[in-house]
């Protein structure tokens, strides 16, 4: 998105990708809110949204928190371990 400057008027391009965002980051948040009833990879979805997009400090890190659950929770993610046991 470019830095607005004190000289240009935001386009009808910013305004709509503004609203665009405004939108994915709203059913962002119906889908976290929502969370048993919803897989978990619209969830790691939502939270991807939230976490690059989210308005606060705090509701990027609780999505970042949120990941990291999920992320534990299905093990068959992560690279499979060398001959050695590492990863």
């Amino acid at each position: 998105m470019s830095i607005p400057l004190p000289f240009r008027k935001p386009s009808a391009r910013d305004r709509a990708r503004q609203d665009w965002i405004e939108e994915r980051r709203r059913e962002a948040r119906m889908v976290i809110a929502d969370v048993a009833h919803h897989s978990d990879y619209l969830v790691r979805l939502a939270c991807n949204v939230l976490v690059q997009h989210g308005e606060t400090f705090e509701e990027r890190e609780d999505a970042r928190i949120l990941l990291v659950v999920l992320d534990a929770k299905t093990p068959g993610r992560l690279p499979a371990p060398d001959r050695e046991g590492r990863s």
